[in-house]
C-alpha cells in the first residue's frame, strides 16, 4: 500500500489516497492516536468512492472513532472500462429510456463486478489491518451485493449494514442464506428503481439471527441523515462490544 496524499480535515480527520497495485482508494481516520475499529464502506454497484454522500458518510464515522476505508471497483471511478462494461452500461441507458426490463443487463454488469470487486477488498483489508492506527474488528457498510458476498468468504467482517437500493445478482440473493453477521437493511420505500418486494425479500432471505430493517419514505435518494448516525450506533453495538478482540490481521 502507497498512500498518494494526506489531508487534515476541519472535522479532525486525517484524509488519504492510497494505491495497492491497480486498486486506487480513500483511507480516513480519527485525531485519536489509539487504534480503533475498521468500516469498510462502497456505493451501491460501484459508483465512485469519492461520491460526496460516500465521503460525507466516511467522514461521520470517522469523527467517532472509526477508520474507514473505499476504493473503486474495476471499470469505476478512476478505473478504466472494459469494452464490455461500456457495451452493458450503454445497453442499460437505452433500456431504461425505453421502458424495457433492465434485470439481464443488471446481471451482465453487476455479477462480473461482484466477482472482480471481493478479492480486491479482501486484499485491501489485509493491508488495510497491517497500519499501526487500525486494530479492528471490521464492519462493512454500503454495497449490497458486494456486501452479502464478503460477508460470506471473509470471516473477519462481523457486522455489515446493507442499502437495499441497488441491484443484488440472482448468485447473490442465493448467498444471503448464507450470512450469520448482525445486520442492519436501510430501504427506501418509494425507490424507483428497486422493487420494493425484492428488498423485502431478501432481508428475510438473511440467515443473520440479528437483523434489522430500517424502511423510510422517499425516493432512491432520499436516505435521511439520521440513517448515518443511527449505522453508526448500530457499529458502536457490534464492533466496540466488550470483550470483543481486535483482529490485528489474520
Amino acid at each position: 500500500m502507497r498512500f498518494t496524499s494526506e489531508r487534515l480535515l476541519d472535522d479532525g480527520v486525517l484524509e488519504r489516497e492510497f494505491t495497492l497495485g491497480e486498486i486506487p482508494g480513500t483511507l480516513w481516520t480519527p485525531g485519536s492516536a489509539v487504534p480503533g475499529p475498521l468500516i469498510l464502506m462502497a456505493h451501491n454497484n460501484g459508483l465512485p468512492r469519492r461520491q460526496a454522500r460516500l465521503v460525507a458518510r466516511a467522514r461521520h464515522s470517522a469523527a467517532r472513532g472509526y477508520a474507514v476505508a473505499s476504493i473503486d471497483a474495476a471499470g469505476c471511478g478512476d478505473r478504466p472500462r472494459s469494452a464490455a462494461d461500456e457495451q452493458a452500461r450503454s445497453d442499460l441507458r437505452r433500456a431504461v429510456q425505453a421502458g424495457e426490463p433492465v434485470d439481464e443487463i443488471f446481471e451482465s454488469l453487476v455479477g462480473p463486478m461482484v466477482e472482480k470487486a471481493v478479492p480486491e477488498w479482501q486484499t485491501t483489508l489485509d493491508a488495510l489491518l497491517g497500519l499501526p492506527e487500525i486494530a479492528g474488528p471490521v464492519g462493512y457498510s454500503g454495497w449490497t451485493a458486494v456486501g452479502i458476498r464478503l460477508a460470506v468468504v471473509e470471516p473477519l467482517v462481523t457486522a455489515a449494514g446493507f442499502f437495499a437500493g441497488g441491484y443484488v445478482p440472482r448468485a447473490q440473493r442465493e448467498e444471503a442464506r448464507q450470512v450469520t453477521v448482525p445486520l442492519l437493511l436501510l430501504l427506501q420505500w418509494d425507490d424507483e428503481g428497486n422493487p420494493r418486494q425484492r428488498a423485502l425479500e431478501l432481508f428475510d432471505a438473511f440467515g443473520s439471527t440479528e437483523k434489522t430493517l430500517h424502511a423510510n419514505m422517499g425516493g432512491h435518494v432520499g436516505t435521511p441523515w439520521f440513517e448515518v448516525e443511527d449505522g453508526d450506533r448500530f457499529f458502536d453495538r457490534h464492533l466496540r462490544r466488550p470483550g470483543r478482540k481486535a483482529v490485528g490481521g489474520r
